[in-house]
């Protein structure tokens, strides 16, 4: 029998319905875990500061993994460990993004930044992070203390072909990979979720072995393959699942209680 001692999940796509609402099966699920004394934490691409609403209605202590687990952060958002992307890598990404036609978005710690409001993933954005954007001119976007980029289209092919060619041009100088099917994103170097469970783990002095993971697309895979257990929600590519230890159902159908209710029976 596998003692999890461990849990840490993805949001968007996973933990969180299509329209970013936390479920009462899920509270519900976390909260077994806390009864359990299993460690509960959570990775996104979003910033820091899009996932504060998780907090609360979870009861969150540990800290957190924004910018796709690259950097650490406490409950009151204080920083306990952030990278952020070198300036010859942002600029490289902008060139790329801006060849494939594709919007982009930056953020800092602090700040979301756009070049345009395209009507359609901004609000979209805005109502996730429950946040505001600060419109930027190309000419004036900073190149440094930026901890993600973000490449955004309707056209689903046309970001996988951007995404194709963004990662040899970067070679090890940033890490880009799709959070969704409409947004690509560009993480410092070295870091991603799956470092972030390892550090996690670290801290908590627990084997990764003893470790179970959920989640749902390409940028989840990291810790998908580094924990002892891991799940695909049904809403995730064959890609994804394939790489994982269990499928569940999706999030639309409570997916992430139902992973965690099987985590539950095994330990």
């Amino acid at each position: 029998m596998t003692q999890i001692e461990l849990v840490v999940s993805d949001v968007d796509g996973t933990l969180v319905t299509k329209d970013k609402r936390i479920t009462s099966a899920a509270a519900e699920a976390v909260r077994k875990l806390r009864e359990r004394s299993i460690a509960f934490s959570v990775t996104s691409s979003r910033p820091p500061f899009g996932m504060r609403m998780l907090f609360d209605p979870l009861d969150l202590q540990l800290p957190i993994g924004p910018f796709n687990g690259s950097s650490l952060v406490n409950r009151d958002l204080s920083v306990v460990e952030q990278h952020t992307i070198p300036q010859d890598a942002v600029t490289r990404s902008l060139e790329v993004f801006e060849e494939y036609g594709v919007d982009i978005w930056m953020f800092s710690n602090q700040k979301w930044m756009i070049f345009r409001d395209d009507r359609q993933y901004v609000p979209h954005e805005q109502n996730t992070i429950q946040t505001l954007p600060v419109l930027l001119d190309r000419k004036t976007a900073p190149l440094d203390g930026i901890c993600k980029l973000v490449g955004v289209s309707a056209d689903f092919d046309l970001l996988a072909k951007c995404e194709t060619a963004l990662q040899p041009a970067l070679g090890k100088s940033a890490h880009a990979a799709r959070s969704q099917n409409y947004y690509l994103d560009v993480t410092p170097p070295g870091f991603d979720k799956g470092t972030f469970v390892e550090s996690l783990a670290s801290r908590l002095k627990i084997s990764l072995k003893n470790v179970a993971t959920i989640g749902d697309m390409a940028n989840d895979l990291p810790m998908l393959r580094k924990s002892g257990v891991s799940f695909a929600m049904g809403n995730a590519s064959d890609t994804v699942k394939q790489q994982t230890t269990n499928v569940t159902a999706s999030n639309a159908e409570d997916g992430f209680a139902k992973a965690i209710e099987q985590i539950l029976k095994m330990t």
